[in-house]
This record gives C-alpha cells, sequence and structure tokens, in this order.
C-alpha cells in the first residue's frame, strides 16, 4: 500500500545516508534538521524567515495545541499548514513527553494518562485514540504514536513495563489513524537495557509503520551510553524507512548519530539557546552576553549570509541581547536556524563525496576545541 511519506536513500557512507523525503508538502532532502513550532510557531520567526534560513521541516506540539487554541479550530482553519502559514512540510509529536515530563501533575493507566493542564489545572486525559484524532485535525504531514517515555534512570522493571504499554498503545494508535494523507511514525523505547531496546525494535517493527523513530534518549543519559544504544537500534530499522531521533538539537549530537543513520532530528536547543543571547558558530558558542563583543563590531558569524551576520556586528547583537530587545531573539534565532541548516547542507555533501568520517571528527575538532 503507498504511504504519503516515504524516503528514496541515495548515496551511503558507512551507516550514514543521503535521501529524499516525500512528503504531500513536498521533498526534504535529509539527513535534516526540524525547527520545533511548540505552538504552532518558531518563537520569533516568520514561515518567510524559516525558509530563508533553509528549514524544510517545522514541528507542532499536541499538547500545546490540544490545551490551546485546541485542535477544533485549527482544523476549522484547515489544519496547521493554513493556520500558521508554514506551506512546507510538519510534524506533530503525540504530546506524549511533555505530559510524562510532568510527573507529579499525571497518572498512568493502560487506558493512556491523565494530566493536568499547565496553564489553568484543569483535568485532561491523553489516549492512544485521542492523540490520534488530535493529530489528524492538526493535519501534520507525520504523526507520531502516544509513548511513555521513562527517565534514563528508572529501573529495569519500570522500563520493561513502559516498553511494552508503548508497543501496546502503537498498536492501537495504528488501528485508529484514519487519514490517508498522513503518516504514522512508530516509537522505539527500552531505555538503556540492549535487551529491552531489541524487544521495542522488534515489536515496533512487526506493526508495519511508514517510519520509525527513536525515543527515551538524550533525556539524562550520558553521551557514550545513548550512542551505544542508537547505534543498537538505527541501523537495525527498515532500510527503506525514515529514521527519526527525538530530541537532539546540539551539533556535536547531531553529527553523531547521522553517522549511525538518523535520517530527521529535532530539538528547542538552537531557538531556546538564541533567546538567551548564544549563537552557534562552528568554533562553538558565543555568549553574547559577554563584555569582549561590547566592541566587536566585527560580523557575528564571517562564514554565514544570514540577516544577523550579514547585516549586524557582534557589537550591536551583543547591545541588543543584554537590553533584552525583541530583535536580538529573532536575529539570533534566526542565525542559529540557519547554522543546523547548513551543518546538514554540509554533513550531506560530505557523505555523497565518501568522507563523512574525516568530515565529522575535523568539524567537532574544531567546534569543541576552542575555549569561548
Amino acid at each position: 500500500m503507498s504511504t504519503p511519506v516515504r524516503i528514496e536513500v541515495g548515496k551511503r557512507d558507512g551507516e550514514a545516508r543521503v535521501g529524499l523525503l516525500h512528503t504531500p508538502h513536498g521533498v526534504v532532502e535529509t539527513p535534516t534538521f526540524m525547527p520545533v513550532g511548540t505552538k504552532g510557531t518558531v518563537k520569533g520567526l516568520t514561515p518567510g524567515d524559516l525558509r530563508s534560513a533553509g528549514a524544510r521541516v517545522v514541528l507542532g506540539n499536541t499538547y500545546h495545541l490540544y490545551l490551546r487554541p485546541g485542535p477544533d479550530v485549527v482544523r476549522e482553519a484547515g489544519g496547521l499548514h493554513s493556520f500558521g502559514g508554514w506551506k512546507g512540510p510538519m510534524l506533530t509529536d503525540s504530546g506524549g513527553y511533555q505530559v510524562f515530563s510532568l510527573s507529579h501533575q499525571r497518572k498512568l493507566s493502560e487506558e493512556g494518562v491523565r494530566f493536568s493542564s499547565v496553564y489553568d489545572g484543569s483535568s485532561h486525559q491523553f489516549t492512544p485514540e485521542l492523540t490520534t484524532r488530535v493529530q489528524e485535525d492538526l493535519g501534520a504531514d507525520i504523526a507520531m504514536v502516544l509513548d511513555e517515555c521513562p527517565p534514563a534512570n528508572a529501573p529495569r522493571p519500570y522500563h520493561e513495563e513502559s516498553l511494552r504499554r508503548t508497543a501496546r498503545w502503537a498498536e492501537r494508535c495504528r488501528q485508529a489513524h484514519t487519514r490517508e494523507d498522513q503518516a504514522l511514525f512508530g516509537i522505539v523505547q527500552g531505555g538503556l537495557f540492549p535487551d529491552l531496546r531489541e524487544e521495542s525494535l522488534r515489536r515496533t517493527v512487526d506493526l508495519d509503520f511508514p517510519g520509525y523513530a527513536v525515543g527515551g534518549l538524550s533525556v539524562g543519559e550520558s553521551r557514550e551510553e545513548m550512542l551505544e544504544m542508537l547505534a543498537l537500534v538505527a541501523p537495525n530499522l527498515p532500510a527503506e524507512k525514515p529514521r527519526y531521533f527525538m530530541g537532539i538539537g546540539d551539533p556535536v549530537g547531531i553529527l553523531q548519530v547521522i553517522s549511525l543513520g538518523v535520517d530527521m532530528f529535532d530539538c528547542v536547543l538552537p531557538t531556546r539557546l538564541a533567546r538567551h543571547g548564544m549563537a552557534l558558530t562552528a568554533d562553538g558558542r558565543l555568549n553574547l552576553r559577554n563584555s569582549r563583543f561590547r566592541r566587536d563590531f566585527g560580523p557575528l558569524d564571517p562564514e554565514c549570509p544570514c540577516e544577523a551576520c550579514a547585516d549586524y556586528s557582534r557589537a550591536y547583537l551583543s547591545h541588543l541581547v543584554r537590553e533584552n530587545e525583541l530583535l536580538a531573539h529573532r536575529l539570533v534565532t534566526l542565525h542559529n536556524v540557519r547554522f543546523m541548516g547548513e551543518l546538514c547542507r554540509r554533513a550531506r555533501e560530505a557523505i555523497r563525496e565518501g568522507r563523512y568520517g574525516a568530515f565529522m571528527h575535523g568539524w567537532i575538532s574544531r567546534y569543541t576545541g576552542r575555549p569561548r
């Protein structure tokens, strides 16, 4: 049966691979970084800004959009694409991560998870069927199954119970999903236990989703542990389907997960850093609140052609950041999103040319080798 979202894998270099992700709202070169638009917007940027920065897929958050403005409003507007003005591909999460991160405000059962709204304290329950229906109303190209994301340090019995509940929920999401122009992705869990990761992988792949995500990593474990678990899972996911690593946004981590065969990844980190006056460059992060930038009249990043770098100095941006001007948030966010897109472009180029390992190690050495 045809699927609205598919990947056409091209050149490989080891496990790293480039491809074309086909969606109802356009084709995306992979590997690709997806900025997070939690409440229907990437904070501070218009859809035009995102396109100019090279973003090709944007995320929406089911938890927040379910609570405000509500899926009925978004549906009546014609879906998130019409409501928010972003005409390119979109992905919505299930809202599960937000619910489970608020452990003191939720109650878990086989049926689903009951939680209190962060806005007004009102009580709600997410079930696999409800989150699937909400995501159908939101209308993104890719929707995610409802899963539980346990803390990295949770004991083994908890992870065992959690991954099996997640598998049962995934099956319920699969049965509830009806929208033919939207792909529903499964999620592999299992914590830091290799055998549980393998069990979750098998159970999730058996449900034959059109794409797969790796969840429950980058949530507090060490980088070595994260990569060890990912190395068990990613290369064993179906090669002909998209592979999505949930929640990684630091440049070093992105290059590392690409080396293990990941196609897609998202995180709030680049935009959150920008709101705190932190700019990403090939030589590491720049803290624009630092006094050393007060009289630095050079460009933010000489290698970047974005508006922030082309038209403004570090001194001016530092001034805006220290004065908490809204323009600072927009310009540094624009730069950071552009930086992530350019990093992925260079990674794709290196894979095509068969030099990804050397590129990755050289890039990481430069990024981490100079104290900022």
